[in-house]
């Protein structure tokens, strides 16, 4: 059986790849936090963003653009403005 192609979206694949990009700088900032307490209190405030990436990075894999994938990219941004508002990065 042949398999259903994937629709593709150039501009949603340099925002996830942006997503990563800063998904990455946050973390190595939460990491360089010498105070253990106060890096556990970011790490876990910023696992709703990390998650939040990671359901975008593999729904857009898996199924390709769509209305899910561009809720689940809202979803992201929403946490990730909660996030930054919150704690300073």
């Amino acid at each position: 059986m042949t398999r259903k192609r994937r629709k593709l979206s150039p501009d949603l694949e340099k925002k996830i790849s942006l997503a990563k990009k800063e998904i990455e700088l946050i973390t190595a900032i939460i990491h360089d936090i010498d105070d253990e307490e106060i890096q556990e209190e970011y790490k876990q405030a910023f696992l709703p963003v990390f998650s939040g990436y990671m359901a975008l990075d593999q729904s857009y894999k898996d199924v390709g653009f769509n209305e899910e994938v561009e809720n689940i990219y809202s979803t992201y941004i929403e946490a990730l403005l909660k996030f930054k508002n919150e704690y300073e990065v």
